[in-house]
């Protein structure tokens, strides 16, 4: 149970965070970033805020995924796939994901 609490916290994370959820939201409804399945935001269309942005948000998602991994004894990058794969099942119509395969497309 205590994984499933920590992955819901770091799904909580993928969608918002207090100092830029307006900003989060307004780079992915403007096509400028996207989900990626390894857990991380990808930058869609290159500005300096939208690659400012995408650091900022995959830091604390390492962050977040590193201390779940740490707690349940399993690898960052079965936490960062488990939360890239919510992550693009929760996207809204309209924004980008990242295929598997590497290419950009709106949900």
């Amino acid at each position: 149970m205590t994984f499933i609490r920590h992955l819901l916290f770091a799904a909580t994370l993928v969608f918002a965070g207090a100092a830029f959820a307006l900003d989060l939201d307004s780079a992915k409804s403007q096509g400028l970033v996207g989900e990626q399945p390894n857990g991380y935001l990808g930058v869609v269309k290159a500005t300096s805020e939208a690659v400012e942005l995408v650091s900022d948000v995959n830091e604390k998602r390492r962050e977040a995924y590193q201390r779940i991994a740490r707690e349940n004894g399993i690898s960052l990058e079965q936490v960062a796939n488990l939360a890239g794969q919510k992550a693009i099942e929760k996207t809204p119509s309209g924004e980008y994901v990242k295929t598997p395969t590497g290419q950009w497309v709106t949900k």
